[in-house]
């Protein structure tokens, strides 16, 4: 079962193959959904600043029925701390927000402030600075692993050509239709896992023809043939989901996709318009019933 496979990050450090992603999934409906998650069988929970879910995703790990140690957290720096000392500030702030001793994995959630995403300036040294203050934390034991999410090659060659500890991860959207082959071989050949957010390509592929006569071919959902085409590529996946039905369908991945179909799901034409999320719009209403 995929929920009791683990990959092995560069530190050595296991990390659970499937994790449930919290975005969308408001503070005062996250410890339900944890809560939930852990009962279905997850261990791998995906938090961030930014979602400004931590509290409700620590009540939910305190109120689990299962040891700490048996679970893998995430969360992220918030995208606008670029400074060595907010940085450090930030990363106690969210021990005390999740109520945590420890966080397994905490990760740049993008190289640019969210308001100038995609933007000229990368921010090379505010990112150096960050991860300086993720080394430190790290050496200190208030963090398993490190690591980097929606980073580009050039963001990360920025990060390898002065870190003491090499990022572990890169967390970023990647699923059928919109899979960067090249930014997924250039993080494994630098002992980088990619994990994949949005794997069912924030709710689109639930629309796509193709991907659907896949699916049935299978006899499974579309969700779970996304979730399964992560997996054959080496990726973490992170489906979002507060719904426990859609966690427990989301889990039941043990299939193979054949290598003609992969081809086929790899060619699929790319989606343009993710509608509400195409923004990050982390401020959005809840989505508690929605996979993304």
């Amino acid at each position: 079962m995929i929920l009791n496979e683990t990959y092995t990050l560069s530190n050595g450090v296991e990390i659970p193959k499937l994790g449930l992603g919290t975005w969308f999934i408001s503070n005062e409906n996250a410890g339900k959904a944890v809560v939930e998650a852990v009962q279905a069988g997850y261990r791998h929970i995906d938090t961030a600043q930014a979602y400004q879910n931590e509290p409700g995703v620590g009540e939910g790990i305190r109120n689990a029925g299962i040891a700490r140690e048996e679970l893998f957290i995430t969360t992220k720096l918030a995208a606008e701390i670029k400074s060595y000392q907010e940085a450090i500030a930030s990363i106690d702030g969210s021990l005390q927000a999740l109520g945590l001793d420890y966080i397994d994995l905490m990760i740049i959630h993008s190289p640019q402030p969210w308001a100038e995403y995609g933007q000229a300036d990368r921010y090379f040294e505010g990112n150096k600075e960050a991860w300086r203050a993720l080394e430190d934390a790290y050496k200190a034991g208030k963090l398993r692993a490190i690591g980097l999410s929606n980073f580009e090659e050039p963001d990360i060659s920025n990060i390898l050509a002065s870190a003491h500890v090499k990022p572990m991860v890169n967390q970023i959207l990647a699923h059928i239709s919109n899979t960067p082959h090249e930014m997924i071989k250039f993080c494994k050949e630098n002992q980088i896992l990619v994990e994949a957010y949005s794997p069912i390509g924030h709710g689109e592929l639930l629309k796509n023809q193709q991907v659907n006569e896949i699916a049935q071919k299978y006899g499974v959902s579309i969700p779970q043939v996304a979730i399964r085409y992560a997996l054959e590529l080496g990726m973490l996946p992170l489906p979002k989901t507060a719904n426990p039905a859609h966690m427990k369908s989301n889990a039941a991945v043990d299939f193979e996709i054949s290598t003609q179909d992969m081809k086929l799901l790899m060619n699929i034409e790319t989606i343009k318009d993710y509608g509400q999320a195409s923004h990050f719009q982390f401020t959005l209403k809840d989505k508690t019933d929605q996979q993304l």
